[in-house]
């Protein structure tokens, strides 16, 4: 299998915080979501893959490549969306394009003024009167128009409305649709990954908890739900965490048929990435 993105081993430590041994694989034409809570380490792991921070152990490869040594042509192949607009807030999109003409070899003008018209953005207005989401909308223009082979987002749809959400999500989807191009994706919106994602990794507090394709979290994790006599006879081994409600166990199962058959005095339904999510975070471990 090629690989558009691989992480083994990644470590990084800050004062209070540190990415403990992250290794992830992102198969080439795929979209991985990155899922967890605000400060759980997914813009530390998105820097570390562009060599924006040095890294304290492991090694990264992009296209089979490192940043370390091949920093000019990845440079090229790389679509990057932060949170926060990259640009000067005086420039204008039409700036903005001139600038990226001058810095990508593969600079797409045609394409650039095709998204600007496509997402409503003024050329002629400076990137200081516009809202959050028409300067993510910008940055997303500028990634999808110099032909980059993957892209990298750090919450790039979180200050878009809605139906701005779903139209830039199929945009992705056809970003990947020839298989040759790929995109790592973190969010805290889990509806929006459950459209568009192959595969889920989870972190939690610098750790990657796991690391899956979606339609086995969506179609074989469950969630049982029983009284507390059930789950006290649980096997440990079938519990991947649980919350305790005011009437029942909420258990996290990663078979769901499986715990049907086995649990049959218990409810056992469908999970969602949320859910998964919420349960990872709220939830114990036995």
């Amino acid at each position: 299998m090629e690989y558009a993105l691989q992480i083994e081993h990644l470590k990084k430590t800050y004062p209070g915080f540190s990415l403990k041994d992250i290794s992830l694989q992102l198969p080439k034409g795929n979209i991985m979501g990155l899922i967890g809570e605000n400060g759980a380490g997914k813009s530390t792991t998105i820097k570390a893959i562009l060599d924006l921070i040095q890294k304290d152990g492991g090694e990264i490869k992009i296209l089979g490549r490192s940043m370390e040594t091949d920093r000019k042509t990845l440079n090229e192949e790389i679509g990057v969306v932060f949170d926060t607009i990259n640009f000067n807030e005086t420039l204008t999109p039409k700036q903005v394009g001139k600038i990226c003409g001058n810095s990508y070899r593969n600079w797409d003008i045609e394409q650039y003024k095709a998204y600007l018209e496509k997402f409503r953005l003024p050329e002629g207005k400076q990137l200081k009167t516009f809202s959050k989401g028409m300067q993510v909308k910008l940055c997303i223009a500028v990634a999808l128009s110099h032909h980059a082979k993957i892209l990298l987002l750090d919450e790039a749809t979180s200050g878009l409305d809605p139906v701005m959400r779903d139209e830039i999500l199929d945009i992705f989807l056809e970003f990947v649709q020839d298989e040759e191009h790929s995109i790592l994706v973190s969010s805290h919106i889990t509806s929006d990954l459950e459209k568009v994602a192959d595969y889920i990794a989870f972190l939690k507090d610098g750790q990657i908890l796991l690391s899956e394709p979606k339609d086995r979290l969506i179609y074989q994790y469950g969630i049982l739900r029983c009284k507390n006599g059930v789950f006290e006879q649980m096997d440990r081994g079938d519990i991947l965490a649980y919350r305790k409600m005011d009437y029942q166990y909420e258990v996290l199962v990663a078979d769901k048929k499986a715990a049907e058959k086995k649990y049959r005095d218990a409810v056992v339904d469908t999970a969602t990435l949320e859910e998964i999510m919420l349960l990872y975070i709220k939830g114990e471990f036995r």
